[in-house]
């Protein structure tokens, strides 16, 4: 069901007007966000007509952007890759280890996203392959997924990512499978300490050669002495690694990455009003506990606009990614041989079943339950050209 209030009814209501403040000031990227959102599942991006073969009931389909910012659009994304990772599950517990970047560096990495989410990325697979590996830890090799989320509750800049890890991997000698303790994967603080040293010398040596870019009231960092001394502070006090309790299952890591991976700053199930006002949305205020901390919070549309366009992701940058065991070259061979070394039970499933068929299952009428058929294809920015005439079969009694 469509919710009553969604993103790209604020962006119609006030996109135009935000452009025209902030002319100059929107990247090529955030300009093609905003019209994405807008067009999206409307007559300009085209569509196709359905109609009921029992009740002749008419439906219209607008086509969708299929742009990985566009709330609209993420469900089905978020199912086709979920399709493909399902085959990848191991039969053993899955662990969630967050790592957050702290606040002192949100306006170095709004300023200069590919080079410090890329950092933020490396700096936390490294950790977790290199702590796991360590004999006076876990002594093998594993793999993770990794997922960047860029935003807070609120909307604010919250660089962090979520890791997904097997409890276990590979021993050094790669010849048997080696487990976590159960309930436990690794020591938090040693993997805070490795991370946050991992990341400022990742920093550091993008700044010295000249990667990053300063602007505004951060300008003077880059000046080297200014940077070392921004730098400085971050570099005794603790950072925040996170270690959740372990997924109950595998199917409970589908249903975390269902919801986590293809995931916005906002979805449209989180939006209460647009009014005079302005927009309001509900928020988790996670300094409280319990139901104090569900909470709603009224922006100004432009704020709002605002807050949404700082999470586009540059180009062709890659939000999910995969380390060690699981990195692309030797992934299958390595599922392959864990399988081997785990001896999961056979499937009871019946060996002899018929595989499913490829075909998708026929669009149901949502008035009578018929099946609905194609009968129109219109192009970008047409319309349907009206109710098309039912079929007219004619009996040969001759």
């Amino acid at each position: 069901m469509r919710p009553a209030l969604d993103v790209a009814d604020i962006f119609r209501a006030h996109g135009p007007a935000f452009r025209r403040a902030q002319a100059g000031h929107l990247s090529l990227g955030q300009l093609k966000v905003m019209s994405a959102i807008e067009a999206c599942r409307t007559a300009e991006l085209g569509g196709h007509v359905e109609r009921c073969e029992d009740c002749d009931h008419l439906r219209i389909a607008y086509n969708s952007c299929r742009n990985r910012h566009c709330p609209k659009c993420q469900g089905a994304a978020a199912q086709r890759w979920l399709e493909t990772r399902q085959a990848e599950l191991l039969p053993l517990a899955y662990y969630h280890v967050v790592f957050t970047l702290p606040a002192q560096i949100g306006d170095i990495a709004f300023q200069n996203k590919a080079v410090v989410y890329a950092a933020l990325f490396k700096a936390a697979s490294e950790t977790l392959l290199t702590i796991a590996a360590d004999p006076k830890h876990l002594g093998a090799r594993i793999g993770l997924t990794a997922v960047l989320h860029t935003w807070g509750s609120a909307l604010t800049h919250h660089p962090h990512v979520h890791c997904i890890v097997p409890g276990g991997g590979f021993s050094l000698d790669g010849e048997r499978w080696v487990s976590c303790r159960p309930g436990f994967f690794l020591p938090v603080r040693v993997l805070s300490r490795l991370f946050r040293r991992l990341f400022l010398e990742k920093l550091a040596a993008a700044h010295a050669e000249g990667r990053l870019a300063f602007f505004g009231e951060i300008a003077g960092l880059a000046e080297r002495t200014a940077f070392a001394e921004r730098l400085a502070p971050l570099r005794r006090c603790e950072w925040v690694v996170y270690a959740k309790r372990p997924f109950a299952g595998p199917e409970a890591v589908l249903a975390y990455l269902a919801r986590y991976t293809h995931r916005v700053a906002i979805s449209s199930s989180r939006l209460v009003a647009l009014d005079e006002r302005g927009v309001t949305f509900r928020w988790k205020d996670y300094r409280q506990d319990g139901e104090a901390r569900r909470k709603l919070m009224t922006l100004a549309p432009a704020e709002f606009i605002r807050r949404f366009l700082i999470h586009v992701l540059p180009t062709g940058f890659h939000r999910i990614r995969h380390y060690g065991l699981f990195a692309n070259p030797a992934r299958a061979a390595n599922l392959a041989k864990a399988r081997a070394l785990l001896q999961p039970p056979p499937s009871t499933a019946d060996a002899n079943a018929e595989p499913e068929a490829d075909a998708k299952p026929p669009i149901a009428c949502p008035c009578c339950g018929g099946r609905m058929v194609l009968v129109e294809i219109f192009e970008r920015g047409g319309s349907p050209s009206g109710p098309p005439p039912r079929p007219v079969f004619r009996i040969d009694s001759s």
